[in-house]
Protein backbone atom coordinates (compact mmCIF):
# COMPACT_ATOMS: atom_id res chain seq x y z
CA UNK A 1 0.00 0.00 0.00
CA UNK A 2 1.29 3.28 -0.88
CA UNK A 3 2.11 6.23 1.96
CA UNK A 4 2.14 9.87 1.41
CA UNK A 5 4.76 11.64 2.79
CA UNK A 6 5.25 15.19 3.52
CA UNK A 7 8.06 16.82 0.83
CA UNK A 8 10.57 18.76 2.42
CA UNK A 9 12.62 21.08 -0.36
CA UNK A 10 15.76 23.18 -0.11
CA UNK A 11 16.06 25.95 -3.19
CA UNK A 12 19.05 27.69 -3.98
CA UNK A 13 17.94 29.06 -6.71
CA UNK A 14 14.87 30.19 -8.61
CA UNK A 15 15.40 27.41 -11.53
CA UNK A 16 15.28 24.85 -9.20
CA UNK A 17 11.78 26.48 -8.12
CA UNK A 18 10.41 25.90 -11.17
CA UNK A 19 11.03 22.09 -11.60
CA UNK A 20 8.70 21.24 -9.00
CA UNK A 21 5.21 21.08 -7.53
CA UNK A 22 5.65 22.70 -4.26
CA UNK A 23 2.22 20.63 -3.26
CA UNK A 24 3.15 17.30 -4.54
CA UNK A 25 3.64 14.94 -2.36
CA UNK A 26 6.12 11.96 -1.59
CA UNK A 27 4.58 8.57 -2.50
CA UNK A 28 6.49 5.52 -0.40
CA UNK A 29 5.57 2.94 -3.28
CA UNK A 30 7.04 -0.46 -1.71
CA UNK A 31 9.45 -0.87 1.33
CA UNK A 32 11.01 -3.68 3.47
CA UNK A 33 14.29 -4.42 0.73
CA UNK A 34 17.82 -4.24 2.43
CA UNK A 35 19.47 -1.93 -0.66
CA UNK A 36 17.33 -0.58 -3.34
CA UNK A 37 19.47 0.43 -6.78
CA UNK A 38 18.99 0.88 -10.61
CA UNK A 39 15.51 1.88 -10.69
CA UNK A 40 14.08 1.65 -14.90
CA UNK A 41 11.41 2.82 -16.42
CA UNK A 42 9.16 0.30 -18.58
CA UNK A 43 7.45 2.59 -21.36
CA UNK A 44 5.71 -0.32 -22.92
CA UNK A 45 4.64 -2.26 -19.85
CA UNK A 46 3.64 1.45 -17.68
CA UNK A 47 5.88 -0.37 -14.85
CA UNK A 48 9.07 0.37 -12.64
CA UNK A 49 11.97 -2.11 -12.02
CA UNK A 50 14.47 -2.21 -9.41
CA UNK A 51 17.08 -4.14 -8.16
CA UNK A 52 17.05 -5.31 -4.43
CA UNK A 53 20.86 -5.85 -4.40
CA UNK A 54 21.79 -7.81 -1.17
CA UNK A 55 18.54 -10.39 -1.65
CA UNK A 56 19.20 -10.58 -4.77
CA UNK A 57 16.12 -10.31 -6.15
CA UNK A 58 14.57 -7.68 -8.83
CA UNK A 59 11.11 -6.05 -8.18
CA UNK A 60 7.93 -4.55 -10.20
CA UNK A 61 5.80 -1.67 -9.56
CA UNK A 62 2.34 -1.32 -11.53
CA UNK A 63 -0.27 1.40 -10.46
CA UNK A 64 -2.50 -0.69 -10.81
CA UNK A 65 -0.73 -3.99 -9.74
CA UNK A 66 1.22 -3.10 -7.14
CA UNK A 67 4.62 -4.81 -6.47
CA UNK A 68 5.55 -7.87 -7.13
CA UNK A 69 8.92 -10.44 -7.45
CA UNK A 70 10.09 -9.83 -11.25
CA UNK A 71 13.30 -12.02 -10.91
CA UNK A 72 14.98 -14.28 -8.41
CA UNK A 73 17.64 -15.10 -7.91
CA UNK A 74 18.34 -11.63 -10.23
CA UNK A 75 22.36 -12.64 -10.00
CA UNK A 76 22.99 -9.53 -7.72
CA UNK A 77 22.04 -6.98 -10.26
CA UNK A 78 22.49 -3.44 -9.71
CA UNK A 79 22.07 -0.92 -12.67
CA UNK A 80 19.72 -0.87 -15.57
CA UNK A 81 18.52 1.01 -18.62
CA UNK A 82 17.09 0.27 -21.97
CA UNK A 83 18.45 0.23 -25.34
CA UNK A 84 16.87 2.07 -28.26
CA UNK A 85 14.89 -1.26 -29.47
CA UNK A 86 13.53 -0.93 -25.33
CA UNK A 87 15.28 -3.77 -24.66
CA UNK A 88 16.47 -4.29 -20.42
CA UNK A 89 20.07 -3.90 -20.30
CA UNK A 90 21.41 -4.85 -16.40
CA UNK A 91 24.96 -4.80 -14.89
CA UNK A 92 24.75 -8.06 -12.91
CA UNK A 93 27.34 -7.88 -9.98
CA UNK A 94 27.58 -11.93 -9.43
CA UNK A 95 27.96 -12.92 -12.71
CA UNK A 96 30.34 -10.21 -13.20
CA UNK A 97 28.68 -9.32 -16.54
CA UNK A 98 26.49 -6.88 -18.37
CA UNK A 99 22.96 -8.94 -20.13
CA UNK A 100 20.54 -7.62 -22.60
CA UNK A 101 16.96 -9.75 -21.38
CA UNK A 102 14.97 -9.84 -24.99
CA UNK A 103 11.72 -9.35 -25.77
CA UNK A 104 10.78 -13.13 -25.07
CA UNK A 105 12.26 -13.27 -21.63
CA UNK A 106 15.80 -14.77 -22.85
CA UNK A 107 18.38 -13.39 -21.47
CA UNK A 108 21.82 -12.79 -23.85
CA UNK A 109 24.88 -12.07 -22.20
CA UNK A 110 26.52 -8.80 -23.78
CA UNK A 111 29.77 -9.02 -21.97
CA UNK A 112 31.91 -10.39 -18.92
CA UNK A 113 35.65 -9.93 -19.88
CA UNK A 114 37.83 -7.51 -21.05
CA UNK A 115 40.80 -9.08 -23.33
CA UNK A 116 40.08 -12.87 -21.43
CA UNK A 117 39.96 -11.11 -17.40
CA UNK A 118 36.90 -11.12 -16.04
CA UNK A 119 35.32 -7.73 -15.36
CA UNK A 120 35.07 -6.76 -11.62
CA UNK A 121 31.30 -6.12 -11.17
CA UNK A 122 29.57 -3.88 -13.61
CA UNK A 123 27.21 -1.51 -11.91
CA UNK A 124 25.59 1.25 -13.78
CA UNK A 125 24.68 1.61 -17.19
CA UNK A 126 23.67 3.87 -19.84
CA UNK A 127 22.77 3.59 -24.56
CA UNK A 128 23.92 5.79 -26.22
CA UNK A 129 21.97 6.75 -29.75
CA UNK A 130 24.33 5.34 -31.69
CA UNK A 131 23.22 2.18 -29.72
CA UNK A 132 26.79 1.68 -28.16
CA UNK A 133 26.61 0.74 -24.13
CA UNK A 134 28.43 2.78 -21.75
CA UNK A 135 29.18 1.41 -18.04
CA UNK A 136 31.30 1.13 -14.94
CA UNK A 137 32.92 -1.53 -13.30
CA UNK A 138 34.18 -0.59 -9.85
CA UNK A 139 35.12 -3.49 -7.42
CA UNK A 140 32.09 -3.28 -4.71
CA UNK A 141 30.20 -6.44 -6.01
CA UNK A 142 33.45 -8.50 -5.39
CA UNK A 143 34.41 -6.96 -1.95
CA UNK A 144 32.42 -9.55 0.10
CA UNK A 145 29.55 -11.94 -0.53
CA UNK A 146 26.94 -8.82 0.33
CA UNK A 147 26.27 -7.59 -2.99
CA UNK A 148 28.18 -10.72 -5.18
CA UNK A 149 30.77 -13.15 -4.34
CA UNK A 150 34.33 -12.00 -2.66
CA UNK A 151 36.91 -12.55 -4.95
CA UNK A 152 40.07 -10.88 -6.54
CA UNK A 153 39.88 -8.36 -9.54
CA UNK A 154 41.49 -9.92 -12.26
CA UNK A 155 42.17 -6.30 -14.08
CA UNK A 156 44.67 -5.52 -11.39
CA UNK A 157 42.65 -3.90 -9.25
CA UNK A 158 41.68 -0.92 -12.13
CA UNK A 159 38.30 0.33 -12.28
CA UNK A 160 37.46 1.52 -15.68
CA UNK A 161 34.43 2.83 -17.75
CA UNK A 162 33.81 1.15 -20.70
CA UNK A 163 31.83 1.23 -24.27
CA UNK A 164 31.05 -1.62 -25.50
CA UNK A 165 29.59 -1.68 -29.26
CA UNK A 166 27.17 -4.90 -29.78
CA UNK A 167 27.63 -4.24 -33.37
CA UNK A 168 30.72 -5.02 -33.80
CA UNK A 169 30.80 -7.07 -30.76
CA UNK A 170 34.27 -5.00 -29.65
CA UNK A 171 34.52 -3.77 -25.80
CA UNK A 172 37.22 -0.43 -25.46
CA UNK A 173 38.19 0.98 -22.17
CA UNK A 174 37.46 4.55 -22.41
CA UNK A 175 38.60 6.39 -18.82
CA UNK A 176 41.14 5.02 -17.03
CA UNK A 177 41.49 7.90 -14.54
CA UNK A 178 38.24 6.94 -11.90
CA UNK A 179 39.26 5.14 -8.74
CA UNK A 180 35.40 3.54 -8.40
CA UNK A 181 33.43 4.79 -11.06
CA UNK A 182 29.92 4.53 -10.70
CA UNK A 183 26.89 6.47 -11.97
CA UNK A 184 27.21 7.69 -15.36
CA UNK A 185 25.14 9.64 -18.03
CA UNK A 186 25.20 11.78 -20.65
CA UNK A 187 23.75 15.38 -21.22
CA UNK A 188 21.12 16.29 -23.84
CA UNK A 189 23.27 16.41 -27.31
CA UNK A 190 26.04 13.48 -26.19
CA UNK A 191 28.92 15.77 -25.92
CA UNK A 192 29.45 15.13 -22.59
CA UNK A 193 29.68 12.13 -20.75
CA UNK A 194 28.95 12.01 -16.67
CA UNK A 195 30.38 9.94 -14.19
CA UNK A 196 30.68 9.87 -10.49
CA UNK A 197 33.58 8.51 -8.48
CA UNK A 198 32.74 7.00 -5.15
CA UNK A 199 36.34 6.51 -3.76
CA UNK A 200 36.38 6.92 -0.31
CA UNK A 201 38.98 9.07 -0.21
CA UNK A 202 36.89 11.98 -1.88
CA UNK A 203 35.40 12.17 1.43
CA UNK A 204 37.99 13.11 3.45
CA UNK A 205 38.64 15.79 1.15
CA UNK A 206 35.11 16.83 2.16
CA UNK A 207 33.01 16.09 -0.78
CA UNK A 208 32.07 13.65 -3.64
CA UNK A 209 32.95 14.22 -7.01
CA UNK A 210 30.77 13.96 -10.10
CA UNK A 211 33.64 14.34 -13.32
CA UNK A 212 32.80 15.37 -16.85
CA UNK A 213 33.99 14.07 -20.42
CA UNK A 214 34.31 15.28 -23.57
CA UNK A 215 32.74 12.47 -25.60
CA UNK A 216 35.01 12.68 -29.09
CA UNK A 217 34.09 11.44 -31.98
CA UNK A 218 31.30 9.62 -30.58
CA UNK A 219 33.43 6.75 -29.52
CA UNK A 220 36.12 8.04 -27.04
CA UNK A 221 36.64 9.86 -24.22
CA UNK A 222 38.84 13.38 -23.50
CA UNK A 223 40.25 13.04 -19.56
CA UNK A 224 37.72 13.98 -16.78
CA UNK A 225 37.51 17.17 -14.75
CA UNK A 226 36.01 17.94 -12.08
CA UNK A 227 32.01 18.80 -12.64
CA UNK A 228 30.46 19.32 -9.53
CA UNK A 229 31.26 17.83 -5.39
CA UNK A 230 28.25 16.22 -3.32
CA UNK A 231 28.24 17.04 0.32
CA UNK A 232 26.96 14.61 2.27
CA UNK A 233 27.73 12.11 1.10
CA UNK A 234 28.11 10.47 -2.46
CA UNK A 235 26.33 10.44 -5.97
CA UNK A 236 25.98 7.33 -6.28
CA UNK A 237 23.43 7.15 -9.49
CA UNK A 238 21.47 10.20 -11.74
CA UNK A 239 19.46 10.94 -14.57
CA UNK A 240 18.75 13.92 -16.36
CA UNK A 241 15.73 16.53 -17.25
CA UNK A 242 14.81 18.21 -20.25
CA UNK A 243 16.73 21.27 -19.29
CA UNK A 244 20.17 19.21 -18.44
CA UNK A 245 19.69 19.41 -14.85
CA UNK A 246 21.30 16.32 -13.10
CA UNK A 247 18.91 14.76 -10.36
CA UNK A 248 21.70 12.90 -8.14
CA UNK A 249 21.21 10.63 -5.02
CA UNK A 250 23.20 11.56 -2.24
CA UNK A 251 23.21 11.06 1.67
CA UNK A 252 20.49 13.84 2.51
CA UNK A 253 18.30 14.31 -0.26
CA UNK A 254 17.88 14.72 -4.21
CA UNK A 255 20.38 16.66 -5.23
CA UNK A 256 19.96 18.93 -8.49
CA UNK A 257 23.12 20.26 -10.06
CA UNK A 258 22.27 22.60 -12.90
CA UNK A 259 24.39 22.20 -16.23
CA UNK A 260 27.25 24.68 -15.10
CA UNK A 261 27.41 22.24 -11.86
CA UNK A 262 26.24 24.32 -9.30
CA UNK A 263 23.34 23.19 -6.66
CA UNK A 264 19.94 24.66 -6.91
CA UNK A 265 18.35 22.85 -4.76
CA UNK A 266 17.41 19.58 -2.93
CA UNK A 267 14.18 16.89 -2.24
CA UNK A 268 14.88 15.44 0.90
CA UNK A 269 14.04 11.87 1.61
CA UNK A 270 13.54 9.80 4.58
CA UNK A 271 16.27 7.38 3.89
CA UNK A 272 19.54 7.53 1.79
CA UNK A 273 18.78 7.33 -2.01
CA UNK A 274 20.94 5.42 -3.91
CA UNK A 275 19.30 6.15 -7.75
CA UNK A 276 16.35 7.99 -9.48
CA UNK A 277 14.84 7.46 -12.72
CA UNK A 278 12.32 9.52 -14.93
CA UNK A 279 9.16 7.75 -15.91
CA UNK A 280 5.14 7.68 -16.25
CA UNK A 281 3.22 8.11 -19.11
CA UNK A 282 4.73 12.35 -19.30
CA UNK A 283 7.91 11.61 -17.98
CA UNK A 284 7.51 13.82 -14.83
CA UNK A 285 7.46 11.16 -12.32
CA UNK A 286 10.55 10.72 -10.35
CA UNK A 287 11.34 7.44 -9.30
CA UNK A 288 13.67 7.40 -6.35
CA UNK A 289 15.56 4.14 -5.29
CA UNK A 290 16.67 4.61 -1.18
CA UNK A 291 17.82 2.11 1.19
CA UNK A 292 14.82 -0.01 1.80
CA UNK A 293 11.69 1.81 -0.17
CA UNK A 294 11.18 3.16 -3.42
CA UNK A 295 9.27 6.68 -3.90
CA UNK A 296 8.09 8.72 -6.35
CA UNK A 297 7.47 12.38 -6.94
CA UNK A 298 5.16 13.98 -9.47
CA UNK A 299 7.63 17.26 -10.89
CA UNK A 300 7.00 20.39 -12.85
CA UNK A 301 10.17 18.54 -15.45
CA UNK A 302 10.51 15.86 -17.60
CA UNK A 303 13.30 13.19 -18.06
CA UNK A 304 15.49 14.11 -21.13
CA UNK A 305 14.61 12.10 -24.30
Amino acid sequence: MQETIPTHYESYHSSFDALIHPEASLRRLASGMVWTEGPVWLPEASALLWSDIPNNRMWRWHAREGVSVFREPSNFTNGHTLDNEGRLVSCEHGTRRVTRTEKNGDITVLVDNYQGKRLNSPNDVVVKSDGSIWFTDPPYGILSNREGYKADSELDNHCYVFRYDPLQDDLQIVARDRNKPNGLAFNLDESILYVSDTDERYELEGAYHIFAYDVLEGRRLSEGRAFAKLNPGMSDGFRLDMHGNIFTSSNDSIQVINPRGELIGKIHLPERSSNCVFGGNNKNQLFITATSSVYALELATQGAH
